[in-house]
């Protein structure tokens, strides 16, 4: 058995264990702790931590999330550090809240329900909740995906909300050669059972929080954002709603029509679709605009850093959003993303 140790992180005076074989990040999870994280591989600096006192070690990680120079000042990634004696760690972005207020990461096994295809590249999965009966999540988290018959685990959001706990859906882009991409054309049918581990991720709503609230969305990227949207509509919550949903052309659109129902449920709502290459053949009542998404926003949200801004898509679109919001100087704690990407984006 390997050897624990005791992990104190200030300023929040939480204490811990961990056991020199899992990550810290893990820990902590498993210990119900819910430090702020995003994509769990070492390449998104969400879980930049300042080591105090202590001995870690990092498994492979990016430069982009903590550069050599970072490193050796004492700079650390949870999600890829070995506690190797006891240790203090300063954490450098976390919520009070959601500390020890999240939902437990769980094993759940699940059936597949249905898989439906969107858009000429996305398909909903949706899955019925086996054992356990419920799943408790928060809108807008995401979960891992076992890839039946491997090894492998993918990462997706959850387009649902625990309105529905024992159905789940998820919005999946196809990745040319994609290997969960490639079992949703053939190699997946209803009934077969897929396990998930999670929930995890912190693009969720805040509780008693009141400013406007900007959506900004690409591709698969719709899931967390129509889950925000779905819990708004279901709960009342009055605060205004802006979507900015990112695609090619018109035929890249989907779920107009419950996105038009829901936003008839929320006192002040817009949706606008952000046309790069084409608007033809646009459908009557969306407000369409032409261009990225990012520099729509740009032009319409002259206001930005009075708001909280959600976004979730492509690793580009993820990383325009980021310039974006410094751009208007948001503040930190008002941005909510979660950058996950897995082998080969599929």
């Amino acid at each position: 058995m390997a050897d624990t140790h005791h992990i104190n992180f200030v300023p929040v005076d939480i204490e811990m264990e961990v056991a020199e074989d899992e990550s810290i990040l893990d820990a902590a999870f498993r210990q119900g702790i819910h430090l702020m994280h995003g994509c769990r591989e070492g390449r998104c600096s969400a879980c930049k931590s300042y080591m105090l006192d202590g001995d870690v070690q990092m498994d492979n990680y990016s430069t982009f999330a903590c550069n050599e120079a970072e490193e050796a000042e004492g700079y650390v990634l949870l999600c890829r550090s070995y506690a190797y004696s006891d240790c203090e760690i300063e954490l450098l972005n976390f919520d009070e809240d959601e500390l020890l207020g999240g939902a437990p990461i769980q094993d759940v096994r699940t059936r597949v329900a249905a898989i439906e295809p969107v858009t000429t590249d996305i398909v909903s999965l949706r899955l019925d909740v086996v054992e356990p009966e419920t799943f408790e999540f928060k809108p807008g988290q995401y979960v891992d995906l076992s890839v039946p018959g491997t090894e492998e685990k993918r990462s997706f959001s959850i387009a649902t909300t625990q309105a529905t706990p024992d159905k789940l859906e998820f919005l999946i882009k196809k990745y040319p050669g994609g290997l969960f991409a490639g079992l949703l054309s053939d190699g997946l049918s209803p009934g077969d059972e897929i396990m998930i581990n999670g929930p995890y991720g912190s693009c969720t709503l805040r509780n008693g929080h009141v400013l406007p609230i900007v959506c900004i969305g690409g591709g698969a990227g719709m899931a967390p954002l129509l889950s925000l949207l779905r819990h708004i509509s279901e709960t009342g919550l009055n605060r205004p709603v802006r979507f900015y949903y990112g695609a090619r052309t018109a035929a890249d659109l989907f779920y107009l029509d419950e996105i038009a129902a829901l936003g008839e449920k929320i006192a002040d709502f817009r949706f606008v679709a952000c046309l790069s290459e084409s608007a033809d053949g646009a459908p009557d009542g969306v407000e369409v605009a032409e261009g990225n998404v990012t520099d729509i926003v740009n032009s319409h949200e002259s206001d930005l850093a009075r708001t909280e801004v959600y976004f979730c898509g492509p690793p580009p679109m993820v990383d325009a959003a980021l310039a974006l919001a410094d751009q208007h100087s948001v503040p930190r704690d008002q941005t909510f993303y979660d950058k996950f990407t897995s082998p080969a984006f599929d």
